[in-house]
């Protein structure tokens, strides 16, 4: 039995889920992003408490098919643009039709109703949240971060993330690394 599970988002999540499984002794197959793979039915006791126990972790257990599709379209879009180690090679619109089995603009046209924005933007923001997060960890220079997240240019990505967070990328290194503190001030 499968159930799709919202707000699962890294990997903390997953190990999360996997408490609320073992505590209610729930045997699995799998955990990945957003799914889990039960070995049995779950009775309506064992679901009820299993839906308690991922509440209280911010986590929810979908019921409906589009619910879910949302659901699985943004743990996807997540894995690719912050966990995965290459570039995806193929257009995300491409990508999202072969792994849900959906046409994309089906996926696309449904995302848009429910969550009231596009894929694309989606996609524009989650890839602004990793370029912060890189820059502020000052893993990579910003050609890197520009090449490993799939930007045509380094004045691309730079547009992009000034018109989402209102400063340019050096900016907002600038007043990063102003907040950070050495181990001798704290």
């Amino acid at each position: 039995m499968e159930i799709l599970i919202k707000n699962m988002v890294c990997p903390r999540c997953i190990e999360a889920v996997k408490q609320s499984l073992d505590l209610l002794d729930i045997p699995y197959e799998s955990i990945v992003l957003g799914k889990v793979q039960l070995k049995s039915q779950l009775s309506i006791d064992k679901k009820t408490h299993l839906s308690a126990s991922l509440d209280a972790k911010g986590f929810e257990i979908l019921e409906s098919k589009n619910s879910a599709l949302i659901s699985q379209i943004k743990s996807l879009l997540i894995e690719q643009i912050h966990h995965a180690d290459q570039n995806l090679g193929e257009n995300f619109s491409t990508f999202l039709a072969e792994k849900l089995d959906h046409e994309y603009t089906s996926l696309s046209r449904l995302f848009s109703q429910v969550e009231g924005i596009t894929i694309e933007r989606y996609i524009t923001r989650q890839k602004i949240e990793r370029v912060k997060e890189l820059l502020f960890y000052d893993q990579l220079n910003l050609s890197e971060i520009a090449f490993k997240l799939g930007y045509s240019s380094v004045a691309y990505l730079s547009a992009q993330f000034k018109k989402e967070t209102g400063m340019t990328p050096s900016e907002f290194k600038r007043n990063q690394s102003g907040k950070r503190t050495s181990l001798d001030q704290v």
